[in-house]
């Protein structure tokens, strides 16, 4: 990072506006646009010039970029620091930052008004499953649980779908990656989790069968309600042992094994649960170590807690 590349990039009062922005919450390109009233290529070079001078930073979702400001290095911190106080002292400078703030606002309500709108299309679908498990309060309690007190590290949340599992271990993770194939769900999680530091929560598009992370990237590594989605989840649980540093652990919230068919066509289930035996010798085949599981089974259909620790050994005997 270059000293003269920051002072550059901070020479100009709209980047100094997007910066601050930035620093509120992730946006695309077009919002910031939207907000600034400026056209989308106009502020796509001043988001070039934030980006080569490390303020911010571009990810790809789908077809739409979003940025994001850089607040993982102290120079990166101590800008955002600067902004805020020159905003307190320069009147010029405040109003405008004032005045993006409420369109930012606007697009915030539209968010959630499209998350709302999402979840009164598929309401029947949700609660229909919903009737057939322990409530969702029993769960959490349960998972929290079995996590235990302390904290949880990197947690990766696999298939965020609408960004619960992020939300409700906000707190105990230093930070956490929330990830999912769906752009819709990842549109109803962006929503639901835009009241948290973005420099704690990241969402990314992405499959399970193929992380785009290193190796060892996370402590925690969760699946809620995915885990029956994949055909073989061997290749996906290896794909999550990949990203779990040694002794860093996976936590599994899914079904256990019953024979509603009707789940497969309806919901897209390609697994009907999983037998404890089954699900320990996945663990085990991936380079966990499994923990006795837990269920909660005032439902139609049991909900299990599977949670394992990485034990690096293990994994190199079963490579």
């Amino acid at each position: 990072m270059r000293t003269e590349a920051i002072f550059r990039a901070l020479s100009d009062p709209t980047r100094m506006r997007i910066l601050r922005l930035l620093g509120s919450m992730e946006l695309a390109v077009g919002e910031i646009a939207q907000v600034l009233g400026q056209s989308q290529p106009r502020v796509s070079r001043h988001i070039g010039i934030l980006c080569d001078a490390g303020l911010a930073e571009r990810r790809r979702e789908g077809s739409w970029i979003f940025l994001r400001a850089r607040s993982d290095t102290p120079m990166c911190g101590d800008v955002l620091d600067l902004l805020c106080q020159a905003e307190e002292v320069d009147e010029e400078l405040g109003a405008l930052c004032e005045g993006d703030r409420r369109k930012l606002s606007e697009i915030r309500s539209a968010r959630e008004h499209q998350a709302e709108q999402y979840f009164a299309d598929h309401a029947h679908d949700w609660d229909e499953l919903r009737r057939l498990h322990s409530s969702d309060d029993e769960v959490e309690s349960a998972l929290r649980s079995a996590l235990g007190e302390g904290g949880l590290g990197r947690l990766l949340d696999i298939g965020t779908g609408t960004g619960r599992m992020a939300e409700l271990f906000a707190e105990k993770a230093d930070h956490i990656v929330a990830l999912d194939k769906s752009l819709a769900m990842l549109r109803v999680a962006r929503a639901k989790l835009q009241h948290l530091p973005t420099d704690r929560v990241e969402l990314m598009q992405g499959d399970f069968a193929s992380l785009p992370f290193p190796q060892d990237s996370f402590d925690t590594v969760l699946f809620h309600q995915v885990l029956h989605f994949a055909t073989d989840p061997r290749p996906v649980l290896a794909e999550a042992a990949r990203v779990t540093r040694e002794g860093g652990r996976i936590a599994i919230v899914d079904f256990a094994a019953h024979h509603r068919e009707d789940l497969r066509e309806r919901h897209a289930h390609a697994r009907l649960g999983f037998a404890d035996e089954h699900m320990a010798g996945l663990l085990f085949e991936a380079g966990y170590d499994p923990a006795d599981p837990i269920s909660l089974e005032d439902g139609e259909l049991a909900v299990k807690i599977w949670v394992a620790r990485r034990d690096a050994a293990q994994a190199r005997k079963v490579m």
